[in-house]
């Protein structure tokens, strides 16, 4: 398998298909929406031998993809939104009663790493309602009552971002954690038309070999649920993709298409930079408001119309 930078399940798994290698202890399910042009790929990591080959923890990977997302319509919009809550409900199910932490992970000042942050302003947080006005709140909402925080980056604030969720975690003892982060993606066509949904928790910085200390079940001590979104790739892929396709159409052998490979990363100024499209600031908005949506629909009661095809199976 060729090594590339990437945080989704679904583009690890789809590197050892091209190897022609099956991976014991991994499943893959997919469907398709033809009316919706949406695409559902469910990567489950079932046992430590397959956890080792994916370089993943054991757990369930959801990842949605829906290439018309950057039409910017509206009842599309709406569409992608209730796909989003019927599969984070999946996710969710066996989660106990108790508030439900929203964690915008990432930097709002710099625009590819805003998704978390902007995630959170577009919450409706209820916890302070219930400890306010108590059995008037509706059940379903005093079942899982919502906060949220943004704890910024280290550079900001001179704190770990597990650092600060254990003391909050502590000190209101939620149910459940959802990390909400940006991700870095193996392919461009995935970039901001991509949702992962996980049940393993997030490594927040991976995709661009930031690594800091994994926030999941046993560093917190909690469920922690995470939702990414690809909004940068690596330059060096795209270089690569594109010499491999000029290669395709000359006579190279495998080892001298690495030894040029090689070459190329020892040398070339690109080897640690990111690249991001050009409307990212307008695409990091569009789709943090469709995920605060699908959030506030599963756990502020605002119901949305639920798109059945994608769901049938669930």
């Amino acid at each position: 398998m060729k090594e590339f930078r990437t945080d989704l399940a679904l583009e690890v798994r789809e590197s050892f298909e091209k190897d022609d290698v099956e991976i014991k202890g991994v499943a893959l399910k997919e469907e398709f929406d033809k009316k919706t042009n949406v695409k559902v790929t469910t990567v489950e990591i079932r046992t430590q031998q397959g956890a080792q080959a994916m370089r993943k923890p054991i757990g369930t990977y959801i990842t949605i993809e829906a290439q018309d997302f950057l039409e910017k319509d509206i009842t599309y919009h709406k569409t992608i939104s209730s796909i989003l809550t019927q599969y984070l409900k999946r996710l969710f199910k066996k989660v106990k009663n108790g508030p439900v932490l929203v964690v915008g992970l990432g930097n709002r000042e710099a625009t590819p790493d805003s998704l978390g942050p902007k995630v959170v302003d577009g919450l409706c947080v209820t916890r302070h309602f219930i400890k306010e006005f108590g059995d008037t709140f509706t059940i379903k909402e005093k079942d899982h009552p919502l906060c949220a925080i943004a704890p910024g980056v280290m550079a900001q604030t001179g704190m770990e971002t597990m650092e600060l969720l254990k003391g909050i975690v502590k000190e209101i003892q939620p149910a459940c954690v959802i990390a909400v982060d940006a991700l870095a993606a193996r392919s461009t066509n995935r970039l901001i038309t991509t949702v992962q949904l996980t049940d393993t928790g997030i490594c927040p910085g991976a995709g661009i070999g930031n690594n800091r200390q994994a926030l999941n079940k046993e560093s917190l001590g909690v469920d922690v649920i995470a939702i990414g979104v690809p909004t940068v790739v690596d330059a060096m892929t795209i270089v690569r993709d594109s010499l491999e396709y000029l290669f395709g159409q000359q006579e190279f052998t495998e080892s001298q298409r690495d030894e040029f490979f090689q070459e190329i990363t020892q040398n070339s100024g690109i080897i640690n930079m990111f690249v991001t499209p050009k409307n990212i600031d307008e695409s990091v908005q569009w789709i943090s408001d469709t995920i605060s949506e699908a959030i506030n629909s599963c756990f502020v009661g605002k119901e949305q119309k639920s798109s059945e095809t994608m769901v049938s199976n669930a």
